[in-house]
């Protein structure tokens, strides 16, 4: 592989990892199994060593990710974690378990032994307690600060507002998993089930969506509950991990009991087979185990690296498989036009969820797998979050099996499928007129990183079905008359959706640009493009080798937005939207207003006058560049209240200038008195002083 492959490639990793990331973070509907993206992610790590040119501070191989909500959603406040919640080293190898335990013994010079625990698969706690009671619960977010979720904690039956015992330190953290056992998962589901609601895809996402739920009485009733196994060093004087969570335990704190020390590589993997039969029998979903080393003075020898510790990795159970029948195969056409296959199964439990369906990708995978009718097909789920059929029992084949022939026409609208060069999928070119490719854009359309438009699937079958809306500029003719057509809707459903309606026009132009639904423009493509360009109309008029001058815009994407440009069908929808009042061009607001920042990279931390999402905007709107962490590129590192100690640690080491909100507006002209005038450090400390933080130790969880 020559650089330029190696650069691709890399770049390529990056914005898969960082995307399933955000699904799986804040979303809740992750499209990746953990075993696909740790390989990915083992990928990326080996191509930065290789070619460590391409190496960034910004890469996923370096951060971790990210839960927090976007400024203001959901109404929860954000606040540093006092010690940065950082991520474990994965591996599904008993030798690499056996390198890591090597690697230690070499580093050591002294006696250890290991804490080996359950991994656990919920969403993660950090809570904080003051004189014993529960002062703050927050979430993971991006390591350095979380969404506070006390509220919704205090519901949570086995989280004591107030501890017992004597011992605990009068304030502290300790780390955990928000867990939903499966009894409560089955359950919620079933209720979701009955009222035409999406289901949870695994009790992990369902803990996490739960958590952040904003009637904290809903939280209660959904039977989550909490396990603790980390109390982060530095805040109580024990000798070992496992003396600390004996303590916690004490003091009423829910500790996971199944844990054991282990003094040999022999014991870590008894402890390792043990649990990979025994955690079917638990109530709730595990899907490792995780090793520590047990004794806090070396745990505080090794150290960490930017995302890890080095005295702690995780092995990852295998995916659960099971057997079971194919019953049939369905083609679904997507809105883009792809038509995928879906095989319904005899359903089976699988990692505490019924398995009933499962995708088979494309044509090619049906071959590659040698899939015929009624075969008997493995299918794995594990910790993994789609079901995945991963081979055949050909044992189990009927005599004359047929293999099923992939339609040669769209499933929907008859129309003859086309596969494009290089694609591995067929698809509908149908756009205008295939049923559910209409209502599958609407529906993008209307979603909520889209227009935000109050409608789901059931309102656009029923405008569709009664010829009301055929494509997303029809929902700007609408009149209250014909809305009061659709079956269940009144007066105050009208009122509402028409507001949204209204408020939709106000939505930037770089949200409007990806709910037109160009194939391949995701959320962050579309902004960049948007951002770029300007205006639709510098869209439409722009070259391919324009297209490819926007950062992150390849080939492929370029051809798919030069292709949307050129139809004509595409072209008058543009025009109905924009006569509808829609945003056509970047606003004041996220267009450039200066040029204060060019060739700057700023990084921030801490609490701002404004949201964090808005210091961003404002940095890129003067020409700035928004960096994630502190690094040798770095040209300010700009401090709210509480900045992340760490960054401000690395900033003074790297002689990066410390700065605070006077001291941006000051770079950009910005009026005085805008912000409050705190004072900044400057590198050679030769100025002022720095913000006010305490250096801390980082931890994991």
């Amino acid at each position: 592989m020559d650089n330029t492959q190696a650069k691709s490639r890399i770049e390529e990793l990056r914005a898969v990892l960082w995307e399933n990331s955000r699904k799986y973070y804040v979303e809740n509907a992750p499209t990746m199994s953990d075993y696909e993206y740790d390989q990915l992610m083992h990928e990326l790590e080996a191509l930065e060593a290789q070619f460590p040119q391409f190496a960034s501070p910004d890469s996923p191989t370096r951060r971790v990710g990210s839960d927090l909500e976007e400024a203001g959603a959901k109404g929860f406040a954000k606040y540093p974690h006092k010690y940065p919640m950082l991520s474990l080293g994965n591996t599904y190898s008993i030798e690499e378990v056996e390198e890591f335990a090597d690697r230690a013994a070499k580093s050591i010079d002294t006696a250890f032994t290991y804490c080996c625990e359950l991994k656990f698969d919920g969403t993660a706690i950090c809570l904080t307690y003051k004189d014993g009671v529960l002062f703050r619960a927050l979430t993971r977010g991006d390591g350095v600060q979380g969404d506070d979720v006390t509220v919704n904690a205090r519901h949570i039956a086995n989280i004591p507002h107030k501890l017992h015992g004597t011992g605990w330190p009068q304030e502290f953290e300790i780390r955990g998993e928000i867990l939903m056992p499966y009894e409560s998962f089955d359950r919620l589901n079933h209720e979701k089930e009955v009222e035409e609601e999406p289901l949870f895809a695994n009790p992990r996402n369902a803990a996490s969506g739960s958590l952040k739920l904003q009637d904290p009485a809903e939280v209660a009733r959904r039977g989550l509950f909490c396990t603790l196994y980390h109390i982060p060093a530095g805040q109580v004087d024990y000798p070992t991990h496992d003396d600390a969570l004996k303590a916690a335990a004490s003091w009423g704190l829910p500790v996971s009991e199944h844990r054991q020390i282990a003094r040999s590589i022999e014991e870590i993997e008894a402890f390792i087979s043990h649990w990979d039969t025994a955690r079917k029998d638990l109530p709730y979903a595990t899907d490792g185990i995780v090793i520590k080393i047990n004794e806090m003075a070396v745990q505080r020898q090794l150290g960490y690296t930017a995302k890890s510790p080095r005295w702690a990795v995780a092995y990852k159970f295998k995916a659960e498989q099971a057997c079971t029948p194919i019953l049939s195969i369905d083609y679904q056409v997507g809105r883009t036009g792809a038509v995928t296959p879906v095989a319904n199964l005899e359903p089976v439990l699988l990692s505490g969820t019924m398995v009933k369906r499962a995708t088979l990708v494309n044509e090619d995978q049906i071959r590659s797998l040698d899939i015929h009718e009624g075969d008997w097909v493995y299918v794995e789920k594990g910790g993994e979050i789609i079901p995945k059929i991963t081979g055949v029992e050909e044992s189990k084949r009927e005599p004359g099996a047929k293999e099923p022939q992939f339609p040669k026409v769209c499933p929907d609208c008859g129309t003859p499928l086309v596969k494009p060069e290089g694609e591995a999928r067929w698809f509908c070119p149908n756009t205008a007129g295939c049923p559910t490719q209409i209502k599958g854009r609407i529906l993008h359309f209307l979603s909520r990183k889209a227009m935000n438009i109050l409608a789901g699937e059931a309102t656009v079958e029923q405008l569709y079905n009664l010829n009301l809306v055929h494509s997303p500029a029809d929902l700007y003719t609408l009149t209250g008359t014909q809305l009061l057509q659709l079956e269940g809707w009144k007066e105050k459903s009208v009122q509402r959706f028409l507001k949204s309606l209204q408020e939709s026009r106000k939505v930037p132009f770089e949200r409007v640009l990806f709910a037109i639904g160009i194939r391949y423009v995701g959320e962050t493509t579309a902004r960049d493009i948007a951002r770029h360009f300007g205006s639709i109309d510098a869209i439409k008029l722009a070259t391919r080798e324009e297209l490819l001058a926007v950062p992150d815009v390849g080939e492929v994407i370029a051809d798919s937005v030069l292709s949307f440009m050129q139809a004509d069908t595409n072209l008058r929808e543009i025009e109905r939207l924009y006569d509808a009042g829609l945003q056509m061009e970047v606003g004041a607001k996220a267009a450039q207003a200066s040029d204060a920042l060019n060739g700057k990279t700023i990084v921030i931390s801490g609490n701002f006058s404004i949201s964090r999402d808005d210091m961003k905007a404002l940095i890129e709107a003067n020409g700035g560049k928004n960096g994630s962490s502190v690094s040798s590129k770095t040209s300010y590192l700009l401090a709210g209240s509480k900045p992340g100690p760490e960054k401000v640690k690395k900033a003074n080491e790297l002689g990066i200038q410390i700065i605070d909100e006077k001291f941006l507006y000051d770079l950009i002209g910005s009026p005085e008195g805008t912000v409050s005038a705190a004072p900044i450090k400057k590198a050679d400390g030769a100025a002022e002083t720095a913000p006010s933080v305490e250096p801390s130790e980082p931890t994991l969880f």
